[in-house]
């Protein structure tokens, strides 16, 4: 702390700038607190200060959060500042909230998120960023770039559609970033559009705010799902690399076990060689000492060999004592030979034990060799079993997120398409009601005042209306059948409509002109028009059959459009069943993973019981 505190005072000196008081009271309350926080929030930074400051952080090592918010910090100011960050390597957390950051900010935050290696938090709330769109795409190059970054503040950045999608182009390419707050911009659909999408590819995402930018509910659904989905997948990675820490701990120690045991066989093996050997020392020292006795025996034989011829006289005379001695000697002999015959009988009896214990040992770590070898291929083929069942189930999961996502889309899609049918058909239901109230309202009009006139001209109008009515039945049916084509020939057909009804009244107008000519003509064909009144009458009772018909078809249509949504309803539903399906195959899984995990403790415990058998039974040979 005294370090940057004395340092920014001597780059202070050796530019020729006053230090600011604020920013050394700031050091000097952080230097008392021993605070790794560097807080300048509220401080009117000048220029001189800010180059100062970035010198003093490209030599800095203590400080890990530094907080830069509603400084007022120029343009200058910020680049020279962000500048001297670009190889910082203690600095975690920067916030700069507040500054009015517009173009060039953008472009320098971009090349220090490309550079810096150190950086997880960066907050840029109330800021400009998003205004230029070419500073923009440059920040998001940055982050793309980046591999450090895990938390991003945007908020109130002014970001349109097109600054959302260079930031979904960034997201597709980075793998870091975990939070990203977006709240109280102006993305709108297409830009949530481009981010859902991004967001489909981007799997590091867990933490997305979105508030605020006019997105509808349904988009808004979507990615905090997609971003569930990614929480999920990280929980059950950090899991599974929990479970393959502990399974490589456990097989570790058990290989540190079987290395112990096999060491403590070899020792009692070595034990029972030296045993053996000791036996054979003694055994041979036995045998010597047998041999040093006969040899005595045989020198003492030879004497009273010698002693018998030279006392053959005294036996003569002694025949008793001589038999007696013979009897002595044949006793010696047979004694002497059963001696003999003992020892050599001993001695087979110790090499064959000796053989036959050395048989067994050998027998015995041959099998415990192959029953160990047999044990580690078994844990590598459940090692491997393992491994392929996770990637399995990270690819189901991977095809179930992928065809949620779509499924979803194409419902949103579906959707959109019937309401915007509906709302055509509705608009277009609603322009032939009001264009045919106004005509019968004018007709009406026109009716009332050829009454005050004569009768005779109220029939003429009639007739005229009646006329109307029918092109008006024309037109709807032109209508409904061009209803579904695309919009933009029910424009087509509005400007006809529009144009046609122009004529009609340029027609009637002139009609009505001929009409008020025709007044003396029109008394002297009383009769005529009388005959013409019941055939006008029976094309009236035909147009309401054709507006009868009219009626069926919109009800027809409706029926339709019915259908539509209970097909609709039928795909969501089987879509749900295929869902339950594919979860069902993944509980199977990890019920057929649990069964091997089960497996491979009992044959752990099985591993456990022949090397404690094996132990037992090698203790029990050698007692």
């Amino acid at each position: 702390m005294e370090d940057f505190r004395w340092t920014y005072l001597q780059l202070c000196k050796e530019g020729g700038v006053e230090p600011q008081e604020s920013v050394v009271a700031q050091l000097q309350e952080s230097r008392a607190a021993h605070s790794s926080r560097l807080d300048l929030s509220g401080h009117s930074l000048s220029t001189d200060t800010c180059s100062i400051l970035a010198r003093a952080f490209q030599k800095d090592a203590v400080f890990t959060e530094v907080s830069l918010s509603d400084c007022m910090l120029t343009e200058e100011g910020t680049k020279m500042l962000l500048a001297g960050l670009f190889h910082n390597t203690s600095v975690k957390c920067l916030d700069l909230k507040g500054n009015n950051l517009r173009s060039t900010g953008a472009e320098v935050l971009g090349k220090l998120l490309g550079c810096n290696k150190t950086l997880h938090r960066l907050v840029l709330e109330w800021n400009a960023l998003g205004v230029w769109e070419e500073s923009f795409s440059l920040f998001c190059d940055g982050l793309a770039s980046n591999n450090t970054l895990t938390h991003l503040d945007l908020r109130n950045n002014q970001i349109n559609h097109h600054g959302a999608s260079e930031l979904a182009l960034a997201l597709r390419r980075n793998s870091t970033l975990q939070e990203l707050d977006l709240r109280w911009n102006n993305i709108g659909l297409l830009g949530g559009r481009s981010l859902l999408e991004a967001l489909q590819k981007n799997k590091s995402v867990i933490q997305l705010e979105m508030a605020g930018n006019n997105i509808p509910s349904d988009i808004l659904k979507a990615l905090e799902q997609s971003t569930g989905h990614n929480s999920e997948r990280e929980f059950t990675l950090r899991e599974s690399r929990n479970k393959t820490h502990v399974l490589s701990r456990e097989i570790q120690s058990l290989k540190e076990e079987k290395g112990r045991q096999f060491l403590s066989l070899m020792e009692t093996i070595d034990r029972q060689r030296e045993e053996m050997g000791r036996s054979t020392k003694s055994s041979s020292a036995q045998i010597g000492q047998l041999q040093q006795a006969l040899n005595e025996r045989k020198s003492a034989i030879n004497s009273l060999t010698a002693k018998l011829q030279m006392t053959e006289a005294a036996l003569a005379l002694s025949e008793q004592k001589g038999q007696s001695m013979g009897e002595v000697l044949c006793r010696m002999k047979a004694e002497k030979e059963e001696q003999k015959e003992q020892q050599s009988r001993l001695r087979k009896k110790q090499e064959e034990e000796s053989s036959l214990r050395e048989g067994k040992l050998h027998r015995e770590i041959q099998n415990l060799m192959e029953t160990n070898g047999q044990l580690r291929s078994k844990v590598e083929e459940l090692e491997c079993r393992c491994k392929s069942q996770q990637q399995q189930i990270f690819e189901l999961k991977q095809e179930l997120t992928n065809s949620t996502a779509e499924l979803k889309m194409r419902l949103m899609k579906a959707e959109d398409r019937l309401e915007s049918e509906k709302r055509r058909s509705k608009q277009a239901l609603e322009d032939m009601e009001t264009l045919r109230h106004k005509e019968v309202e004018n007709v009406s009009q026109h009716l009332e005042e050829s009454e005050r006139a004569l009768q005779e001209r109220i029939f003429k109008l009639e007739a005229q209306r009646i006329q109307l009515e029918e092109e008006l039945g024309k037109t709807k049916a032109a209508v409904v059948t061009e209803r579904a084509q695309a919009e933009e020939e029910l424009g087509k057909v509005r400007t006809q409509m529009r144009l046609e009804e122009q004529e009609h009244v340029s027609s009637l107008e002139e009609k009505l002109r001929s009409l008020r000519a025709s007044m003396q003509q029109l008394q002297m064909h009383c009769s005529q028009q009388k005959q013409s009144i019941s055939e006008l009458q029976a094309k009236s009772s035909h147009q309401s059959m054709e507006t009868d018909g009219l009626r069926r078809r919109i009800e027809e249509l409706q029926q339709d459009l019915s259908g539509k949504e209970q097909e609709k309803m039928a795909e969501v539903s089987r879509v749900r069943v295929e869902l339950l399906e594919q979860i069902g195959q993944l509980e199977a899984d990890k019920t057929a993973q649990e069964g091997l995990k089960a497996k491979i403790s009992a044959l752990e415990r099985e591993m456990k019981g022949t090397l404690y058998t094996f132990y037992f039974t090698a203790l029990f040979q050698v007692a």
